[in-house]
Parts: C-alpha cells; structure tokens; sequence
C-alpha cells in the first residue's frame, strides 16, 4: 500500500533514551536574515523575522540532475611532493533552474569545492589564498567570542580545516588561525602559509572546512567546504565501484529569499526571549534548519544512474540537521512512496574502510559532518524511481518524536534508474575489506569524564558548553586547556549528555573506537574503569574507526582514542587542536574546547 510523505510522521529510533532530570529544555528556533551585505563593525538590515515566517521560493523539486565537483590538479610541486594554490573567492552559482544566481563563496570558484584526491603515504602541500571581498556575505554577530576576536579587522577572516586529518597542529586549521585577504592581518595561533598534509592514515573519506573562530557557521553556509578523498592501493584493488560509478554526495540544507540570495537568521525567536534582556541584532542563533534540500549545492536534485552496483561516499555537510536516511520507491505523479528501495551496504565510516560490509537493515544516520562510503546495487530497479527519504527530526534528541518540529525536510534527492537490462558489471563488495586493529581498553593511560551542558549567556541565549567530571557545567573556549594526552597514550574519554538534545562529538587530530553506550542514570562516574561487557555496543556504522561520535540525551558514550601511531596506522603529532560539537551554531558559541597533546618526556 502506498503513502504520501508527511513531515509529521513517526518512526521508532535506533534507541530510545529517557531525557534525565538534569537536561534542559530546548526550544531552537531562529530568525532569518534579509539578503543585504554585513561588515564584521556594523551590519544594516531590515527588520529580522521568525524562522517559522519564513519560506523559500516555490521551487519545482526534481528539474535538475545531481553535479558531480571536478578533481583539481597539483599547481606545481614543493619539495618534491604535489603543491596546490586553492582561492576561496565569491561567486555567482545557479543553485536552480527557477532562481536567480546565488551569490555563494566557493574554493577555486565553485561550491561545494573540487574535490582533492591524495594517496595515503604521498604528502602534498596546501595554499588556501583568500580572495573574499572585505564584507561578509552574511550579517556577523560580533558579540561571539568579542574578547578574543577583532571584528574591527579589514577583510573576512578564513581558515580551512582537513576534517579528519592526522596531521600537525600547524596545518589543523585551528580556529585561532584565521588570516584576510593575501594574509594581510592573521590569528594569534597562525603558524603557515602553506598547509602540509602527510596522508599517513588509512583511506577514507575527509573533507575541507572553513573553522573561522566565531563565524565557521556563517562561512560554511556561505559554500566553503569541499571533498578529500584519501586512497591507497589496498582499497583500489578491492574492486569497488569506481570512476563514473563512484559518486561523493554532500547533503546540506538552505533557505533563500526570492530573488535567490541565501537567507540566514539574525534573531532569537520571540519564544526564546529571556525576561527583559536585550538580544544583539544581528545575533547568532541556537541551530539552523533550512527548507530546502541541496545536494552538492543543487536545490532537490535527480541523480540518473545505471542498473548496477554504484559507490556513494556520503557527508552531512549541513550546520544542524541530522539526517536519518533510506531508498524508498516513489511515484513521481502522486508524490507517493511505495515498497523500500535497495539497502545501504555500508563499507567505510569517518576513519575508512571497516572491516566488512554491513548491510543498513533500516535507515543509515548521519549526524552534522559524519561520513557514510556505501554501496548500493540498483539491478533490480531498472526503469525505477527511487527517493532518498529522511525522517530525522529537526531538533534531532536520539528519537523520532516530533514535539517541536519546525522545517521537517523528507524529500532529499530523487534517483532515476536506467530502464536498461540489469548491468552487474565486475564490481563484488568483498566480504573482508581490511584489518582494523582494536584499541585495548585494558592499557588505558588515563579516563576523563567530560560533560555536555547548557547555560546562557550575557544576553540570556543559549549557551552550550563542554565541561569535566570537576565542572560539569562547562568551561568556555578560552578557558586553560583541560584535555591535555601525552603522545603515546591511549585514554577513553566518557562523553556525558546532560542537555535535551543530541550533539555530535568531533575530534580534531585522532580517529577513535566506540566502545559503547548506556543511559546516565546508570552511569557511575566514580568507577575508573569502563567495562565494554556492561554497556551497550556500538551500532554497526560505529565500528572501525570515527572522528564523530552522536551523544544522545541522557546518555553517556564511550570512546578509546590512542594519540599516535599504533600498530602501523597514523602518526605521532604533538600541539594544540581542537575539540567541539560539530553542531556549528554550538561549535561557534561556545561548544568547543582546545586539546594539546603533549610530548612523551621519556623520549
């Protein structure tokens, strides 16, 4: 029997997780912005307006086919390895066929990004030059982090971090390490111009952000951030899906005004008032949802593909929203579904290859900027159209309960089947892709109970934060370093979620393993040791090797990170990195903490 797509439906979750007496109460809606150009000293706009008031342009869904981003080649080399020259530049892009252009930010003048392909054990060499006009593209608030970052420089600050890259801390892309056009003013913790990346870890699919302090939100919605795709001979050898046939698919969100400028929030909705406080205008928001679905920067595009097996490489490029993902058969004249499409077999997560396929039996989540590498085989589905359908919730809390839904977004991108025969070609998903080596939790150096918390602000908005088992209700960003590794350690880190919403978790530096999870109620923080035996086991996407790890409400997760090489994979970096939700609202104000790595003194 067939049914039309409602944003109000309900389905059972993954796990069900009861909020704690302690979490608090969130409602996260935002106003929107008007299109007019800000400065980082003074923004004019109109009168800012409600998320809830707002609504894109009545886009026709499925006019365009899915763009694939080019690879971009080596500009020359530099001792000896390939060296690239990457401009960061505004653009005009047609992101629908009944829009206007959109004024977007783009590296090497497009959006999303060219994708850079490197192989592990082969380093190359990174410029980012900043060509952006002096005035932002979106209003700034400049009470975010005002102690510690100059909204009075000339210029919009801009640094790019390798999601996911183990790599020295100079070339991390700290927050504090922003730079203006031709590095004219820079960041107290700019060290480079030139960006190293070793490659020395296991193929996988990272990806390229800005992580400007205080404005990462507003420069990623803007369109900076692209693919980087890491492989080694093992991987291509295995007989995956490959050029054509290999496709990566970065899902975001935006919202837009009528005559096709990106439209963004500049205010706390009036539910979030506290008392009399006085909110800044243009301020930042909680969260951004927006309502309409963009794939690799294409408004609800199609995606014609082959009856045969085809190699997705999946990121939730989007600022909040978790998505919560399968194939359904559609019916494009009734904009009716019918039976499940063709299963996700997921063969890599954030850190690679995992150790053998795992067929997605329902729906595959994805929290903001985790990955998914997936094979999906279309033979059977020849002359067919398939939706890629997402049922998370806005305000995602670990459930699919809708209690304060506000810009649901169902229809992701629609998948047109060739009507030819089933084409199976050469391409088997092996039954072992690669050998992971588990990380002992039996030689653990040291464990940190580090706590998730909301408190508000000078201005009475939220505030989220990161805190430790002797100040659970956070520290801000610049706060002294707390989560210090010696180099050669390995620690498990207790991730403890004390507020009412899901937050994903992400690491700069390291990859680690979920051990698992269970409720905080039945958390012990006084025990020194974590008992995989005792708590829940990872899901199946877990497994292998993460850089993102979702904390639902209420619960506490457990990972195992070692810092350093181990057992032949990755390497030995010492400094200071970062660690924050990746929720990137959260992440700018203030939900992210330093993380320095110290040396071994014994070396």
């Amino acid at each position: 029997m067939k049914e039309r797509i409602e944003p109000s439906e309900i389905d059972v979750s993954r796990r069900k997780l009861l909020l704690t007496t302690g979490a608090t109460s969130i409602s996260a809606f935002a106003g929107c912005s008007t299109d007019n150009r800000s400065t980082e000293n003074g923004t004019e706009t109109t009168a800012p307006a409600t998320i809830t008031d707002h609504s894109s342009p009545d886009l026709k869904k499925w006019v365009d086919d899915v763009p694939r981003p080019g690879v971009i080649e080596p500009t020359g080399m530099k001792d000896g390895q390939p060296y690239y020259e990457i401009e960061m530049s505004e653009v005009e892009q047609n992101l629908h066929s009944d829009l206007p252009p959109t004024t977007v930010w783009g590296y090497d003048g497009q959006y999303p990004g060219p994708t850079i392909e490197a192989q592990q054990g082969e380093p190359i060499y990174v410029r980012w030059q900043n060509r952006l006009p002096d005035d932002h593209l979106l209003p700034v608030d400049t009470t975010v982090h005002s102690d510690l970052v100059p909204y009075d420089t000339t210029g919009v600050r801009v640094v790019t971090h390798l999601h996911g890259g183990n790599i020295e801390a100079e070339s991390d892309g700290h927050a504090q390490a922003w730079f203006t056009r031709d590095f004219q003013d820079t960041g107290p913790e700019f060290e480079k111009k030139d960006y190293y990346y070793v490659n020395d870890q296991p193929p996988t699919t990272l990806w390229y952000h800005d992580h400007s302090l205080g404005i990462t939100r507003l420069n990623v919605y803007a369109g900076l951030a692209g693919f980087y795709l890491l492989r080694n001979k093992h991987e291509q050898d295995l007989g995956l899906p490959d050029g054509e046939y290999e496709i990566p698919l970065v899902l975001q969100d935006r919202s837009f005004n009528e005559d096709g400028s990106l439209f963004y929030p500049t205010a706390i909705s009036d539910e979030q008032e506290s008392g009399e406080k006085s909110q800044p205008d243009p301020s930042i928001v909680p969260q951004f949802y927006g309502d309409t679905s963009l794939v690799n920067g294409k408004a609800w595009p199609r995606l014609p593909v082959k009856p045969r097996k085809y190699r997705f490489r999946l990121l939730n490029g989007a600022n909040s929203r978790y998505y919560n993902l399968k194939l359904l058969e559609y019916d494009e004249t009734s904009g009716e579904t019918g039976d499940d499409g063709p299963p996700f077999v997921q063969i890599g997560n954030d850190g690679g290859l995992l150790s053998e396929p795992v067929e997605i039996a329902d729906r595959l989540e994805l929290g903001p900027s985790q990955r998914a590498d997936v094979i999906v085989n279309f033979s059977d589905y020849a002359g067919q159209t398939l939706l890629l359908h997402n049922n998370a919730p806005s305000l995602f809390r670990g459930t699919l309960e809708r209690s304060e839904e506000t810009k649901p977004l169902p229809e992701i991108m629609l998948i047109d089947v060739d009507d030819a025969g089933s084409i199976q070609g050469t391409n088997q998903v092996p039954d072992k892709l690669t050998e992971i080596p588990k990380i002992s939790a039996n030689a653990v150096d040291r464990t940190r109970q580090l706590w998730l918390s909301t408190q508000t602000d000078d201005y009475g908005r939220m505030l989220s934060l990161l805190g430790t088992e002797d100040q659970k209700v956070g520290y801000r960003l610049d706060d002294p370093v707390t989560e210090d590794p010696t180099l050669g350690d390995t620690e498990i880190w207790s991730l403890v979620n004390n507020t009412a919403m899901s937050h994903p978790i992400h690491l700069h530096l390291v990859h680690f393993q979920v051990l698992g999870r269970e409720s905080i109620n039945d958390y012990d923080p006084d025990k020194d040791t974590i008992k995989p035996a005792t708590i829940e086991s990872p899901q199946t996407y877990e497994l292998g090797w993460n850089d993102v790890v979702t904390v639902d409400p209420g619960e506490v997760v457990h990972v195992i990170a070692h810092f350093g090489e181990y057992e032949g994979l990755f390497n030995d970096q010492t400094g200071k990195y970062m660690w924050h939700c990746h929720m990137i609202e959260h992440e700018d104000h203030d939900m992210m903490r330093p993380l320095k790595v110290v040396p071994n003194s014994d070396n």
